[in-house]
């Protein structure tokens, strides 16, 4: 076990010769390889890095990199035009798409007396350690796990090991994982890199996957003065302690600690990034800390066209809608269709404020109607985007027509929170 590279700083900016430099000298380090599996994250990470890192793969090993499997969870597969912007000049021929429902082999499960244990008693059912068939059947000498260390809403700091079993992971694992998150409670986990999930998920890396040749790469990114994006560390090993430093980095540089609350947020979706609520409602995890009570958050979503990326998915979340974690609860528990898919009844909990401030969406391609029946506020987007528009406000406190706004560009790239509710 072992750390192959390890740069950052809050201040630091890498770019893209710093980044492949880097990336070469630790795999110069591991040696030759025949044959190699690239894990980055899908389009909906392209803020990641990870494309161009790929690509930096790509040109290393040339013909011995035979597969690259995109990250999907229970995202929609990429598109030609997404693999050309993400990864450019990769061959569209080495790509697989993750299939989570069918392509999944079980490597061990986590006893339920242990999720019991880090859950507090909140949940005790086993976790299964699931990855897809060709990361456990395909004879790879080198899996390259390749992604983002930021804040996230399941697992209180995105990747490392969560790649790989959500990622790449099935059914069951995915579910079971989303809801013990939630359950446990967002604000208990958000910016944490160690929290139950993360454990559930290193027991089963410890006890089930020492036999994959896999290492890590992982990117913090933020943004700079002029909010471009901006590489500020890259770290890469093949134990947790490459996370770990990425985990403590990007807690500088993506984790906003407000000295007062705010009373109005107007949060930006890009259309290329954010195309349902359930990408989307980043904008509700990644500023509930920061909200007031009886605050606003209004999302401009000009992309939106869907709920659920994933079919059945947008079918629960149209049936039950957001209307906090009481109701979900007692929904999951009564209702086998949701019972079924706990991925959904986390996401339910996880994007509604629980009646605490008001959540107002803009979309560009869903109805008031729809909008309203999932238990969101309806906004037309023409409108707001006239009075909020993105294209003159900046990242933070702004006024607009005589009242303070908070703006955010992009939430995907941070966690907002007052100190005083950050206990």
């Amino acid at each position: 076990m072992s750390l192959h590279f390890s740069t950052g700083s809050p201040t630091a900016v890498l770019d893209g010769e710093q980044l492949r430099a880097g990336l070469y000298q630790a795999l110069d380090r591991l040696g030759p390889r025949k044959k190699v599996l690239a894990l980055p994250p899908d389009f909906t990470r392209f803020h990641s890095l990870a494309g161009p890192l790929t690509r930096f793969v790509y040109d290393y090993y040339g013909d011995r990199l035979t597969d690259i499997l995109p990250a999907l969870g229970t995202h929609t597969a990429m598109t030609p035009a997404q693999l050309n912007e993400m990864f450019p000049g990769v061959p569209h021929s080495l790509f697989r798409v993750h299939d989570w429902r069918h392509g999944i082999t079980t490597l061990g499960e986590v006893p339920g007396e242990y999720v019991k244990e880090v859950s507090e008693g909140l949940v005790e059912y086993p976790w299964p350690a699931q990855v897809a068939n060709l990361i456990a059947d395909g004879g790879f000498d080198l899996i390259l796990s390749i992604g983002q260390v930021v804040p996230h809403e399941v697992i209180g700091m995105a990747n490392y090991n969560k790649n790989v079993f959500v990622g790449t992971g099935g059914v069951e694992g995915i579910n079971k994982s989303h809801f013990l998150g939630a359950v446990y409670g967002m604000e208990r986990i958000m910016g944490r890199a160690d929290t139950p999930v993360r454990r559930v998920l290193n027991y089963a890396s410890d006890h089930f996957a020492t036999h994959l040749p896999i290492v890590y790469v992982q990117t913090v990114v933020g943004t700079d003065d002029a909010g471009h994006l901006a590489a500020r560390g890259l770290y890469i090993g093949d134990d947790v302690e490459c996370f770990e430093r990425a985990s403590e980095l990007s807690l500088q540089v993506n984790f906003r600690m407000m000295d007062r609350e705010i009373r109005k947020a107007v949060v930006f979706l890009d259309p290329s990034e954010f195309k349902s609520t359930w990408l989307g409602n980043k904008s509700v995890y990644r500023t509930r800390m920061a909200i007031a009570d009886d605050g606003e958050l209004i999302v401009l979503a000009p992309g939106v066209k869907e709920f659920g990326e994933d079919h059945t998915i947008d079918g629960l979340i149209r049936k039950y809608g957001y209307v906090g974690s009481p109701r979900v609860l007692e929904l999951t528990r009564d209702n086998p269709d949701l019972g079924a898919n706990l991925s959904a009844a986390a996401h339910l909990i996880h994007g509604s404020s629980e009646g605490r401030f008001s959540i107002t969406y803009c979309p560009g391609h869903l109805t008031r109607e729809e909008i309203e029946g999932v238990n969101f506020r309806y906004a037309p987007l023409d409108e707001m985007t006239a009075r909020y528009n993105p294209a003159t406000l900046k990242d933070g406190w702004n006024e607009v027509g005589g009242e303070e706004v908070y703006y955010i560009s992009n939430p995907a790239l941070g966690l907002w929170a007052y100190r005083g509710r950050f206990a």
